[in-house]
């Protein structure tokens, strides 16, 4: 018989990798502090509470897909959180990206009271939580991860036990570093390209055919080059992430240079006012400084 399964935060990606789970067959019980976003749940054929609690108290194991660290610790160690109905063979899984000791810290806390705890974040954004794409790296017990193997399945297509307890989200940091290094090195590109007087489109269409090829390419690249920043993953939340990179550098005194110019970067977007724009908005903080707009050229056409 299937586990039923707990969904705490019903977000850009919540929303996805619950609706896979309830075409998969689970029972879902969900709870979000958006009613609209229950609602959608409902409609789908979830089942609701009205806390993380009342979560905790009808499933067998829950998931959570929260903003921050301090959700998390809130979700799992709150007063209406699942710790208050914390039992033997209960199941905690985090699959948001937070900081590593908070992953550690939340795991001993429910591991005392006969919870079993995986840190499980993931990357893909929002088009690999719609396509159940996702990469979900897993730090916790390797039995435990067994035993919910099949609910990842429904999620992701990479899943891969990184370590003990925390290790996923060390992974997750590694993983953000990466992936804003990325979005950088396209911007300034598509920034130098154009104000050269080069159609970023053909910029896209070369580098896509060669070494300089990427992920962050092929799903942004596009939307990028004509002002799309429909946030698949918000600016604030990569800045977030950035953040944590910085924190776990200073705790294992690792120099992260490259890193450190990001999170300076997404912080001007930030402080722009772009917070809410798509990751790879970081782009227009290198078109304000460099005064230029890396536009195609059919789309600086449609805009005179």
């Amino acid at each position: 018989m299937k586990p039923v399964i707990g969904f705490i935060g019903l977000g850009i990606m919540g929303r996805h990798m619950s609706a896979h789970l309830l075409q998969s067959g689970y029972s879902l019980v969900v709870f979000d502090l958006n009613p609209q976003a229950v609602a959608s749940a409902v409609a789908l054929g979830a089942s609701s509470a009205n806390s993380c609690l009342g979560v905790a108290q009808k499933t067998d194991v829950i998931i959570s897909m929260v903003p921050d660290s301090p959700d998390v610790e809130q979700v799992a160690l709150g007063e209406t959180g699942i710790i208050q109905a914390a039992r033997p063979g209960l199941i905690y899984v985090d699959m948001s990206s937070i900081a590593p000791p908070m992953a550690v810290k939340v795991a001993e806390a429910l591991s005392a009271k006969g919870v079993r705890c995986l840190d499980a974040p993931v990357s893909g954004g929002e088009t690999g939580a719609k396509n159940a794409t996702l990469s979900i790296m897993v730090g916790g017990p390797v039995d435990l991860l067994d035993q919910v193997r099949p609910i990842f399945e429904c999620l992701g297509k990479t899943i891969t036990h990184c370590g003990p307890n925390g290790a996923g989200q060390v992974v997750k940091a590694c993983n953000q570093i990466q992936v804003a290094m990325n979005f950088i090195g396209m911007a300034e590109a598509f920034v130098l390209g154009s104000k050269a007087g080069v159609d970023p489109a053909i910029i896209l269409q070369v580098l896509s055919g060669g070494y300089a090829q990427t992920r962050v390419m092929d799903v942004r690249g596009p939307r990028a080059i004509k002002g799309d920043f429909e946030p698949g993953f918000k600016s604030r939340f990569h800045f977030k992430d950035l953040n944590i990179i910085m924190e776990t550098a200073r705790a294992y005194n690792v120099v992260l240079p490259a890193s450190a110019l990001a999170q300076q970067l997404f912080n001007a977007l930030l402080a722009a006012g772009r917070g809410e724009l798509d990751h790879s908005a970081v782009m227009t903080v290198i078109e304000d400084l460099s005064h230029c707009q890396a536009r195609t050229q059919t789309d600086k056409a449609n805009s005179q």
